[in-house]
């Protein structure tokens, strides 16, 4: 099943995306759904259908807007490894971001007066069910809700001017996420042998089998727990391939009236304009 949160009026809505139209399902919240421990498909299967609304017209909101944590791992393709100037770590690179940084399919993702420096990063998302401490490697797809895309928005003068990335991967309104939550049996086990794909303005600027990552997706869950206790609705965003702006000569960075599209095998694109902060 293809989930989506979108706005209607001053709601939150839940949808089923059916082909080109999206089943409404009515007020609800996947942040609350997920959180609370609901099974998405049963819901949609006993929930009563409230019209049905075109994806081209929706008012996409991000899958969760308040995820109760967002873990994002670097690194973790070798040849971004190697175009980044990086040792690879035996050890996954991990850092966190934050809800105010999140936008939704269409939405914005704003370059900061303060930097021009605003590259990409095509990511595939997960998104937990459950969770705990200790999750063994063999059982940790068993809390995999459902999978999304990420566009990692890294402000990379900020994110290089100390050892730790936080600031640079977190100016509001950078980091893309969407348009849909897919549930895991619509994808391969672990998500693995997809095509991902950046592309900026129509060219493609990133382009990988998630094959290629060095953590997959359940040594990054049994890893993660291992020191955090994972919860139901926490988001890991399991790193990009090479091809970054930042890398190249010249340096391609996003800016204003750019667009950027994340996709992936089986999903609906993630598309977002570029677009300057305001006052």
């Amino acid at each position: 099943m293809r989930f989506v949160q979108f706005k209607k009026g001053a709601q939150t809505w839940l949808g089923l995306v059916e082909g080109e139209r999206v089943r409404a399902l009515g007020p609800a919240s996947l942040d609350d759904l997920i959180g609370g421990g609901t099974d998405l498909k049963s819901f949609a299967h006993e929930a009563d259908a409230q019209g049905y609304v075109d994806v081209a017209g929706l008012d996409f909101l991000p899958p969760l807007t308040r995820p109760r944590k967002i873990v994002c791992v670097g690194l973790n393709y070798a040849d971004h490894t190697k175009e980044s100037k990086y040792e690879q770590p035996a050890y996954p690179t991990l850092f966190l971001r934050v809800n105010t940084s999140l936008v939704a399919h269409n939405q914005a993702i704003v370059r900061p007066r303060i930097s021009d420096s605003l590259d990409y990063e095509g990511e595939v998302a997960v998104v937990l069910k459950s969770g705990g401490r200790h999750i063994r490697k063999s059982e940790a797809l068993s809390h995999v809700a459902d999978y999304s895309l990420f566009n990692d928005g890294s402000v990379r003068e900020y994110q290089f001017k100390s050892p730790q990335w936080t600031v640079g991967k977190n100016f509001d309104s950078t980091g893309a996420f969407g348009p849909v939550l897919l549930t895991p049996d619509e994808l391969p086990w672990g998500a693995r042998g997809l095509r991902l794909e950046t592309r900026l303005n129509g060219a493609v600027v990133q382009s990988a089998s998630t094959d290629e990552m060095i953590f997959d997706v359940e040594s990054l869950i049994s890893t993660v727990s291992e020191a955090i206790t994972l919860e139901a609705g926490d988001v890991i965003v399991t790193g990009t391939p090479s091809g970054i702006g930042w890398a190249r000569e010249p340096k391609l960075l996003m800016k204003p009236g750019d667009v950027c599209e994340v996709a992936l095998e089986g999903f609906m694109t993630l598309r977002n304009p570029i677009a300057d902060e305001v006052d």
